[in-house]
């Protein structure tokens, strides 16, 4: 069961316009049955320092905390961050979120490069040792072109045949032409099943009002879903 209005305004007072403006959301995408791992992965390349510093990437956390707690049983969110390497997850939950993200942010000092493919990896690794049975929603974060395309690409690819959908979310005024190919990928020639979605939050990524940056989230999840249990790979 998912975790109900009483136990947020008890726990995380904070989150309870998120968590209702989440759940009307996936109420109006027919998801109010659905139950989900949700993930967050979050870039912390040198570009992003300012969305740190400036609270963009802690409300990020908590628009997908709110969203867990109507999707996922715990309420709980393994965030991975990764530059050069992908560091191991963190759990970030209803009653230890606020300024969570950059303490974390901070314990890791130096920031790298763009390394999707192993966030991805990661991702990967933990669901399959969690050994949870709902499928997972990652929110993948980042304001850029990964260190290796090639190996982002093929990961994802891979990964179609695993309960996971992608929906990455693109920060800043790069043109995100790889994420977009991603998007796009050729069904059944390049991966079993459309896996990942993109939104485009722009320079100013709190400027998007909580209910329609949901709205976006959710903007391929349901097909995918419908399409993955078609397949078998969601049970």
């Amino acid at each position: 069961m998912p975790v109900n209005l009483e136990k947020v305004q008890s726990s995380a007072p904070g989150l309870v316009d998120l968590y209702k403006a989440a759940k009307v959301n996936l109420s109006k995408h027919g998801l109010d049955a659905e139950r989900a791992a949700v993930y967050l992965v979050l870039d912390r390349s040198g570009s992003m320092r300012r969305y740190y510093k400036d609270g963009t990437v802690q409300h990020l956390a908590e628009q997908a905390l709110a969203l867990a707690a109507n999707l996922d049983d715990d309420g709980v969110v393994p965030v991975i961050f990764f530059d050069t390497v992908a560091h191991p997850p963190v759990d970030v939950g209803l009653t230890d979120y606020e300024g969570r993200v950059n303490r974390e942010h901070k314990r890791l000092k130096h920031m790298g490069t763009t390394n999707y493919a192993a966030a991805m990896q990661r991702v990967i690794d933990h669901y399959a040792a969690s050994g949870a049975t709902d499928p997972a929603f990652v929110i993948f974060q980042t304001d850029g072109s990964p260190n290796s395309r090639s190996a982002a690409e093929r990961i994802l690819c891979d990964a179609a045949k695993l309960p996971i959908f992608w929906q990455f979310v693109g920060f800043g005024d790069d043109e995100f032409t790889f994420l977009r190919k991603l998007d796009e990928l050729a069904v059944p020639q390049k991966r079993a099943v459309d896996n990942a979605g993109f939104v485009e939050a722009g320079q100013d990524p709190r400027a998007i009002g909580d209910a329609e940056f949901y709205g976006r989230l959710m903007g391929e999840f349901p097909q995918w879903l419908a399409v993955a249990r078609a397949e078998g790979i969601v049970g």
